[in-house]
């Protein structure tokens, strides 16, 4: 992904166009139930891990390959039917990518369906330069990408696992007794990881070129797959695990689908976690959900992660530094970000 920066007084007039909501949507939090169902951040934590013993998942190596397979093998486990979709797609500096967007679909079953269809998304390669590096030495060593990549597959794998297990349950909540048949999820999920997200044009090359991203979600979003999907929104997940992470409300999220922005805050404030989903707004991000809202129609909003006061990057110390690993993922984020979509999921 790639930071777009926005003149100040772009930035004001957002704020001020939006901040008027923020006191109502606050209030109507008070009237929404906790979701009974925990989020498991120690699974979604030991996901996160796995993928990153295979190493980098840099497009075109062995261990890009071998985490598709691992991806695959969990949703299947848990239910899903997956479709690799391929392609061979053009690097910014024409490298040939043999790119995999891995399509999980919630299969249907004897019993009854909800109505709405929406989609989580995240990408799963590694950025292969850290270019982002304090030490120039670093540029051109690939990148762990624990945050940046692995850590909203994590999250979605930990969701997939949630909603077999609890499929067709009844759910309590804290204000009633017992669960009844109206408490089971709201939603049919799918998922999709979007490959070739991260060859970007590195910080030291002289051109700009904002298509060089997201070309798994470009390639994908321009496909007949879109439509079959049916989704009435979709999620992306990006950078979900940071130490200390807070996720403001991204700009294009904003002028895309502001309702569902609107609608994920406040599924955070009723789990618990409206000071990690601050009502605050960001800039915006060339990111996959961008190819999604202007390619495929379908209103995404972006879950990321921003540091408005980290000197090295907005999205956080980490960024495309050889220090994006394990060490700087934090259960605490993973919890935040799952709770919510847990609370979304099965209270809509």
């Amino acid at each position: 992904m790639n930071n777009i920066s926005f003149p100040h007084f772009l930035i004001f007039f957002i704020s001020a166009l939006f901040c008027s909501c923020s006191t109502t949507k606050k209030s109507q939090t008070a009237e929404q139930s906790v979701v009974n169902i925990e989020f498991n951040a120690d699974s979604a934590y030991t996901f996160c891990a796995a993928q990153c013993s295979f190493g980098p998942r840099t497009m075109n190596s062995e261990a890009h390959e071998q985490c598709a397979q691992w991806i695959q093998q969990k949703f299947e486990q848990y239910g899903y039917s997956v479709e690799l979709q391929k392609a061979d797609l053009k690097g910014y500096d024409g490298t040939i990518l043999k790119s995999t967007n891995i399509i999980a679909r919630q299969t249907a079953d004897s019993r009854q369906q909800p109505s709405t269809r929406i989609l989580i998304c995240a990408h799963w390669d590694s950025r292969p330069w850290a270019d982002n590096d304090p030490d120039e030495a670093n540029w051109r060593k690939p990148v762990m990408a624990a945050n940046d990549g692995a850590s909203g597959v994590a999250v979605m794998l930990e969701l997939a696992r949630l909603l077999q297990h609890n499929h067709g349950s009844e759910i309590a909540t804290p204000h009633s007794d017992q669960g009844s048949e109206n408490d089971s999820a709201r939603m049919a999920v799918d998922f999709i990881c979007f490959d070739a997200e991260d060859w970007g044009v590195p910080q030291w090359e002289e051109q700009v070129d904002g298509d060089s991203w997201a070309l798994g979600a470009q390639y994908w979003a321009a496909s007949s797959l879109p439509q079959q999907g049916n989704y009435q929104f979709g999620i992306l997940l990006d950078m979900v695990g940071g130490q200390g992470a807070k996720f403001y409300r991204e700009a294009f999220s904003m002028q895309y689908a502001r309702n569902i922005v609107e609608r994920v805050w406040q599924a955070a404030n009723t789990a618990g976690y409206g000071s990690i989903f601050p009502y605050k707004d960001s800039g915006g991000v060339t990111d996959d959900h961008v190819p999604v809202n202007e390619k495929a129609g379908i209103p995404c909003i972006d879950i990321i992660n921003y540091y408005p006061d980290c000197e090295q990057s907005s999205f956080g110390p980490t960024w495309h530094t050889i220090n994006d690993d394990m060490q700087h993922i934090d259960k605490n984020t993973l919890k935040a970000v799952g709770q919510t979509l847990v609370q979304l999921i099965y209270s809509e």
